[in-house]
């Protein structure tokens, strides 16, 4: 990583670059964005979305957070949701977490982390409702990836529930939702291939907003 004072220097080296094989670069950059992909990850340093999706300035809006979590109280990530769904039209939104998140890792602990302790417990929540898969999982590390997936699978299931994307999907097909993990280990971007329909079934008329007022 550059020092400090390097960052600078680098910013003026990267502005050079994208002048001499774009003059208008900045530009076009300045008239607006107009994203297709809402990405909701988490706020690890290894794990950004415009490098993993090999993804350009302007073509994905971004939201992180500790273990990428949708939590319906959270005006941060609910407002993200909102702006991007039904102002920016975005046509998909991605939940990407990663295998051996910190956030995922501390909720599986049973120890009092202070002010973490009601964010965390988003996670925690997902452990318990998946409690009798994780457990039968006998290698730590491997329940530990496991709920990292449960955890992007919960969380895919509560944009879905929010108005905004319901009443968006109805009139227009759009957003898709999508289900994604990293791998730090080897790089790879695993799409989880998540049957939302099958898993919503059951449930679909308690959360079914879109006809609401």
């Amino acid at each position: 990583m550059h020092s400090y004072e390097e960052i600078f220097e680098y910013n003026k080296k990267w502005i050079a670059q994208k002048k001499a094989t774009d003059k208008d670069f900045f530009t076009h950059l300045a008239e607006g964005q107009n994203p297709n992909y809402l990405y909701i990850g988490c706020s690890d340093s290894r794990a950004t979305a415009e490098e993993l999706m090999g993804a350009n300035p302007g073509d994905v809006f971004v939201h992180r957070n500790i273990a990428n979590i949708i939590s319906n109280v959270d005006l941060n990530v609910m407002s993200v949701i909102v702006y991007a769904v039904n102002h920016l039209k975005v046509k998909h939104i991605v939940v990407c977490g990663h295998y051996f998140c910190g956030g995922v890792k501390a909720a599986m602990q049973p120890q009092d982390l202070g002010l973490l302790n009601p964010w965390l417990r988003n996670v925690r929540d997902v452990y318990r409702l998946h409690k009798e898969e994780l457990n039968n999982i006998k290698d730590e590390e491997k329940r530990y990836m496991r709920l990292v997936e449960l955890n992007v699978e919960e969380q895919c299931i509560n944009a879905i529930k929010t108005a905004a994307v319901q009443k968006t999907y109805l009139t227009t097909g759009y957003p898709l939702v999508h289900g994604w993990v990293f791998n730090v280990k080897n790089g790879e971007l695993i799409d989880l291939k998540i049957n939302f329909v099958e898993k919503l079934k059951g449930i679909q008329e308690i959360y079914n907003l879109g006809n609401s007022e």
